[in-house]
């Protein structure tokens, strides 16, 4: 099958969409289907691209440096691409000119489009316009969310807690629980003695990690509120923040005048191949507080490394962390979060046990056998759409996604 990704993001620009993108793309071609990856042009140096990436010419978008908004030729002119020559399918990766150019071009071609919900809207957009009432932005978004999801074939969304939201919302199209999962291969190794020696970083200084993109709705002020707690019984704990991201001045900000300055390190966005991996290894635990995930592929990849985890278990990281293995629920109070933090630190023979139900856990996540699931989900799409009848029970369940 010969399937176009359209997105309003991909590499360089790293977020949880691009590296879905990738990582299914990869896998997917793996099975022997073949995958083009149509995303924004971007300025800034991006990794090589394959022959299967269509870049798109784009322009900033103001306030909002990261991203760019694609220029309408450059998406009139996928039309005419060679490489979206004899496309079975669409999958629509983002909600923004993608969708739009996406729902066109398969109705264009009368082909079967396939959208993927990987954002919160709900809890996402009043960070971005605060001058706006809150209820007012929740309102749209959830009005913007069911109209685009009542306009594709189906839908898949990473998380039971999606799913459940999407429906209350009005979305009728149906729906697969399908998470990305991670690629063990990619989770291999990492030196997290030479991470700390590169950062001058103690090697028996408690180490806590945060990966992700340093923006308002990860809630990373949560985790910063909570740290003079354990500072107060780990007087050396050390927040190491990766990433890069809109909140960053104001959280540089906050930890200046919180008195944390000493105990707060943010060293921007790492190489994935290489300086990520011995990041995480670094930590002595990796502390996740965002409640607005769709799914939280950064806590997997910590397991994986073998890092236990602290973390809020809301919305689309309810699925990853209800079996309790390798990772410690905290409640959303500082205070609590903070006693499972240092429980986490004073004890490794309670570090020990998490890291190795961590690694074992992670590996049921494998992205490999997420692929084939969504191979049958683009399967089934594409034999309902030929036929003019709905997609069969059976196909593609909704397991939560583990194997």
């Amino acid at each position: 099958m010969r399937i176009l990704y359209l997105s309003d993001v991909y590499f360089p620009r790293i977020n949880g969409v691009s590296t879905s993108m990738r990582t299914f793309s990869r896998e997917l071609r793996a099975l022997g289907h073949e995958v083009v990856i149509a995303a924004p042009a971007y300025p800034q140096a991006a990794p090589p691209d394959d022959a299967n990436t269509v870049r798109i010419p784009s322009r900033p978008i103001p306030l909002d440096p990261e991203d760019r908004l694609m220029r309408r030729h450059g998406l009139r002119a996928l039309a005419s691409e060679p490489r979206l020559r004899n496309i079975d399918l669409v999958h629509i990766q983002t909600p923004f000119a993608a969708h739009y150019a996406g729902l066109h071009l398969a109705r264009e071609r009368g082909l079967p489009c396939v959208a993927t919900y990987h954002t919160f809207f709900e809890e996402y957009l009043y960070h971005y316009v605060p001058f706006a009432p809150r209820a007012l932005m929740r309102t749209m978004a959830r009005a913007f969310s069911r109209r685009q999801g009542n306009q594709v074939d189906a839908l898949v969304v990473p998380s039971r807690a999606m799913q459940s939201a999407l429906s209350a919302y009005g979305v009728r199209t149906p729906m697969t629980i399908l998470p990305t999962g991670i690629r063990p291969q990619e989770l291999a190794g990492g030196d997290g003695a030479a991470f700390r020696r590169a950062h001058g970083i103690e090697p028996s200084r408690p180490l806590l990690v945060h990966v992700g993109r340093v923006a308002f709705e990860k809630n990373i002020d949560f985790l910063l509120r909570m740290l003079p707690r354990v500072r107060a019984r780990h007087p050396g704990v050390l927040l190491l923040i990766a990433g890069e991201g809109p909140a960053l001045p104001h959280l540089q900000r906050l930890a200046r005048r919180l008195g944390l300055a000493d105990c707060v390190k943010f060293v921007g966005y790492l190489d994935r191949a290489s300086t990520l991996l011995d990041c995480y290894r670094a930590g002595d635990a990796f502390v996740f507080a965002s409640r607005t995930e769709t799914q939280g592929l950064v806590l997997l990849e910590a397991m994986a490394l073998g890092v236990p985890v602290v973390a809020l278990a809301e919305m689309g990281t309810i699925d990853i962390l209800e079996p309790r293995r390798g990772a410690l629920v905290a409640p959303a109070v500082e205070a609590d979060f903070a006693d499972a933090v240092v429980s986490l630190l004073d004890s490794p023979t309670l570090r020990e046990r998490l890291s190795a139900e961590g690694r074992q856990y992670a590996a049921s996540w494998d992205a490999a056998h997420q692929a084939r699931r969504l191979a049958s989900l683009y399967a089934a799409v594409a034999a309902a759409h030929c036929s003019g009848a709905g997609i069969c029970d059976g196909v593609a369940q909704n397991d939560g996604g583990r194997r």
